[in-house]
């Protein structure tokens, strides 16, 4: 059997944790934080855990993660 290829994109966004959930950046991080309120850019500091319907997507882009 060939080999399964990794969707370079999912491979730069997401990473798995230990226990095989998929681990994300938050989104609406990257501009414009001065119109958002303080409370949404404290909650979206970090990192954040997909949730399982998310994450069985995710998990097909990679087939070896």
């Amino acid at each position: 059997m060939p080999k399964l290829k990794t969707k370079s994109s999912a491979k730069k966004r997401f990473r798995l944790t230990g226990t095989g959930k998929v681990r994300a950046n938050v989104a609406n991080k990257q501009h414009g934080m001065s119109k958002r309120p303080q409370k949404m850019i404290r909650k979206a500091r970090g990192t954040m855990i997909l949730s399982d319907a998310d994450a069985r997507i995710v998990k097909s882009y990679l087939p070896y993660g």
